[in-house]
């Protein structure tokens, strides 16, 4: 089902259920992806190059736990840091 949805995403298309996440950085979306138990993937799609995943987790809670949506901050930070760095070969 994830990755059903993040190729929507790469066809130029949106996820059948998402939500913006601009606590995690502007920009940022919430794939809901509900089976027996909810999960949620947070990913980035402003760039041109690809669709960055920077969290997936399983959901337990009504509300997003505050440790996720830092991780998702880190890890786009760490993003934008890399796509800083000179032409080193990057793949």
């Amino acid at each position: 089902m994830t990755g059903f949805q993040l190729r929507r995403v790469q066809q130029g298309m949106e996820p059948t259920d998402w939500k913006p996440m601009p606590s995690v950085w502007p920009g940022t979306r919430e794939i809901r992806i509900h089976t027996a138990t909810e999960h949620r993937v947070l990913y980035l799609a402003k760039f041109a190059e690809a669709i960055y995943v920077l969290h997936a987790f399983q959901k337990k809670a009504r509300k997003t736990p505050r440790l996720d949506l830092e991780l998702g901050r880190q890890r786009f930070q760490a993003l934008v840091a890399w796509r800083r760095t000179p032409a080193v070969k990057k793949g």
